[in-house]
């Protein structure tokens, strides 16, 4: 075998199959020969460890860590989405969080309200059981219950075969034919073994033959990337190098989204893990970045509208309550701050009609009734990264 042929089949190789189409075989992790690596790849997993050991740092500084991390959660919850196509925003999940809490949500809105869902139910239970098969199949069935995709089996691994590719090709034309079912099941127990395995490589490295192995299988009729994604966050947190899930790589993904196609595909093409682990690093490295900035900003954004209120708002100990409040809930109702903070109706229009002045608040519905306020400087340091842009999935 040639030396080409060797790396081509590091990942694995195309078999025929007896329905004429093509299917990947992926042979087991880790990849042989092992992954090279060089100074400047090493230079790149330095800066990601380091980066994310600083995000990590940062939240401990925050006043309530755990409502930055829901915001954050859902900030990905919309990425993660979007980047299979899902046309909904980070506004109007909040929009829709605040103004039908207990009714019924479009159905775009109600699929990344799953996703957080599921997420929530992984973070737990990966306290509680090791990170695997059976674990990913209850995390599955979390977020497919109720919405798109419900009778593709949810929490069931595949018992027919999939594909990848533009909608309405077969699978004579498509991009990418993951393994037979037979074949599946091998591989997704051998992806099992190897992430218990105490093979000695740096954990992001790991995590990325993981994440790519993972879309490769693709195990279940549905949602494979949305759980590959999280499968990023859960594994992190799992072996304590994270204590809270606020690494999520699906705003690099989407903003790189044909490369993230590409590389993937060139593991299983041309055996490039090499390539792949060095994206996959770097957006580990920028995302960590990005994530720990944003969380300083809000944090000086916080101090700052503390004191704005301490200083020009009457009865600013609900104000200050109020604010708090606004940073898990962006979006409010006036009934909805006369329930929070168990005040009269008229006491919260007039704590929020003061927060307007302040141009903390902004009505965003037009109405008389049933008006509805945000806080917008908060959104707008969230929501960067998650607009609309016309995308097709591959």
């Amino acid at each position: 075998m040639t030396g080409r042929a060797v790396q081509a089949s590091r990942a694995g190789r195309y078999i025929m199959q007896p329905a004429g189409y093509r299917a990947f075989m992926p042979a087991s992790l880790p990849p042989e020969p092992p992954v090279r690596t060089d100074d400047e790849f090493l230079n790149i997993l330095s800066r990601a460890d380091q980066a994310l050991g600083r995000l990590d740092a940062t939240a401990d500084i925050l006043p309530n860590p755990t409502l930055f991390v829901g915001m954050y959660a859902r900030k990905e919850a919309v990425l993660s989405l979007q980047i299979e196509g899902t046309q909904a925003s980070l506004v109007d999940l909040l929009a829709h969080e605040a103004a039908t809490p207990h009714g019924k949500l479009p159905p775009e809105v109600a699929e990344i309200i799953n996703y957080i869902e599921a997420m929530n139910y992984g973070l737990q239970r990966v306290n509680e059981l090791p990170l695997s098969n059976r674990l990913l199949r209850e995390i599955h069935r979390e977020l497919l219950k109720g919405v798109r995709g419900e009778q593709m089996t949810p929490g069931e691994f595949r018992t027919r075969q999939n594909w990848i590719g533009p909608a309405g090709c077969g699978l004579s034309d498509a991009v990418f034919v993951p393994p037979p079912p037979h074949e599946m099941e091998r591989a997704i127990g051998q992806l099992e073994t190897f992430i218990h395995s105490n093979t000695p490589m740096p954990a992001l490295v790991k995590i990325g033959l993981i994440h790519s192995q993972f879309e490769t299988i693709h195990p279940f009729l549905d949602g494979n990337g949305r759980i590959g994604r999280l499968l990023i966050t859960f594994f992190l947190c799992q072996q304590s190098i994270l204590k809270r899930p606020l690494l999520y790589l699906s705003s690099f993904f989407k903003q790189h989204r044909d490369e993230y196609y590409t590389r993937l595909q060139a593991v299983r093409d041309d055996g490039e893990w090499e390539q792949w682990l060095r994206f996959f690093v770097t957006a580990v490295w920028q995302v960590s970045q990005e994530a720990a900035d944003t969380a300083r900003q809000i944090l000086r954004m916080r101090e700052e509208h503390r004191h704005m209120i301490q200083e020009r708002v009457t009865g600013s100990v609900k104000g200050l309550e109020l604010l708090d409040h606004l940073y898990q809930a962006p979006y409010l109702s006036v009934d909805g701050a006369s329930t929070f903070l168990n005040v009269s109706y008229p006491t919260a229009n007039s704590l929020i009609s003061n927060l307007v002045q302040l141009g903390l608040l902004r009505e965003v519905t037009g109405r008389q009734r049933g008006r509805l306020f945000e806080y917008s400087q908060y959104i707008k340091l969230l929501q960067k990264g998650t607009e609309l842009t016309p995308s097709t999935p591959p």
